[in-house]
């Protein structure tokens, strides 16, 4: 308070009746009166200053020792009574080695069994005359896909007939009355017109009907056939069509038998071996199939190792490009390792993995261990001596406790 706020003061309240019964000469001594008053008071002596510190020290030793009812806790630990174990469903045990089945989790994607997949190509540039098959149909080892017509094709036919005509009188000959040079020379030209033909396109039996002039012209048609039985799954093409030199046209695949690709972390495919049994979860049911293969290059963008399974798809509902989770059961024996439930692994303030553990009955103070794998649900960790009881349910709840104490829960 300064001189300036004294008029202030005086104008209100009593003050007011008070200067109405004074004369001049005492209201001329008042400010120094009341100055003299107010300083004099605790207001602005200092005193209430003084006193609102140890309230506000009072009131701090109070909530103190309030929070010693609720639970004592000390930096890097945190102490629970029976009531709020119980309450909070806090189960600790003790941490002993045990063997563990060894259940890898990835994901998958289904893709084609690519060793029952085939690809119908043109082997030489030739045009679409006929469609034979359309895409989804089932089709069956040798039945006709489609008909091409090729310029190439119908020089190779006409000059397979001329040679095979020569090799029938030249065989008919035979050694005694040909040269063996001649001899010679009309085989190699038959058996050569004969192989230019199938390398062009056309089956052995097509080549042979037509060398043995069975009524086949040679026209440059030939019909290309199914090489095996399964869905047709690609034809893209349309009539009248040219078509260069390994061009796809029909695409066949027997999905009765599929494969997953799983990606695997490295350090868990080395508990992998072929033969495994793995279960794939796909539109909510459990397929068993096995592993067949195993890569052995990483992949450069997730750095995980695929695992190959087969698993058989009898009802025809799973395709390929479906998303699915594979669990893969190792066959090999697992030793004795210390593992926990993962909830009762958790993270530090500094990232660190850590666990509870419960030095004395009710006080329980964080851990910082290794995180070695997880399998089936379970976390496979180091850093612990066997027998320390450790905080197997309700970690969260014990973290988040001593979260609310304020100190730090890191403990090397």
């Amino acid at each position: 308070m300064t001189a300036f706020d004294l008029p202030r003061i005086v104008m209100h309240g009593p003050f007011q009746s008070f200067l109405r019964n004074t004369t001049m000469t005492q209201r001329r001594l008042l400010p120094l009166s009341l100055l003299a008053l107010l300083l004099t008071t605790p207001a602005f002596s200092g005193e209430e200053h003084d006193h609102d510190h140890e309230n506000e020290a009072a009131m701090t030793a109070e909530k103190a020792h309030e929070g010693d009812e609720h639970g004592h806790e000390e930096e890097g630990g945190i102490e629970l009574d029976a009531a709020q174990q119980k309450s909070a469903g806090i189960v600790v045990k003790p941490l002993q080695p045990k063997p563990l089945a060894e259940v890898i989790e990835a994901p998958g994607e289904i893709r084609l069994n690519a060793y029952a997949t085939s690809q119908v190509t043109s082997r030489i540039e030739a045009q679409v005359v006929a469609r034979h098959a359309r895409l989804g149909e089932r089709v069956e080892p040798g039945q006709k896909l489609v008909t091409l017509s090729s310029v190439a094709m119908a020089e190779a036919q006409g000059e397979a007939q001329v040679a095979a005509q020569e090799w029938r009188r030249v065989s008919k000959l035979g050694r005694k009355v040909v040269s063996e040079r001649r001899y010679l020379e009309a085989k190699i030209a038959w058996q050569q017109a004969r192989a230019r033909l199938i390398a062009y396109g056309m089956t052995q039996k097509q080549a042979d009907r037509l060398l043995r002039g069975d009524g086949a012209a040679s026209d440059g048609r030939f019909t290309l056939l199914s090489p095996q039985a399964g869905t047709v799954i690609r034809d893209d093409f349309v009539l009248g069509q040219m078509v260069e030199p390994g061009r796809l046209l029909f695409e066949i695949t027997d999905e009765s038998r599929l494969w997953v690709e799983a990606r695997v972390q490295p350090e868990a495919a080395a508990h992998i071996e072929v033969g495994a049994t793995a279960e794939v979860e796909a539109q909510g049911r459990t397929i068993t199939g096995k592993v067949v293969q195993i890569h052995h290059a990483l992949d450069e963008a997730t750095r995980t190792l695929a695992v190959r399974i087969e698993i058989p798809n009898p009802d025809d509902r799973l395709h390929p490009g479906q998303f699915v989770t594979v669990r893969i059961h190792s066959d090999e024996a697992s030793k004795p390792v210390l593992a926990l439930p993962i909830e009762a692994v958790l993270r530090s303030p500094d990232g660190d993995w850590q666990v509870f553990v419960e030095h004395e009955p009710g006080r329980f103070e964080p851990q910082e261990v290794a995180l070695r794998r997880q399998v089936g649900g379970m976390a496979v960790i180091d850093g612990l001596a066997p027998g320390t009881r450790v905080v197997t349910r309700g970690a969260f709840f014990v973290q988040s406790e001593q979260a609310k104490s304020g100190f730090a829960v890191h403990n090397h």
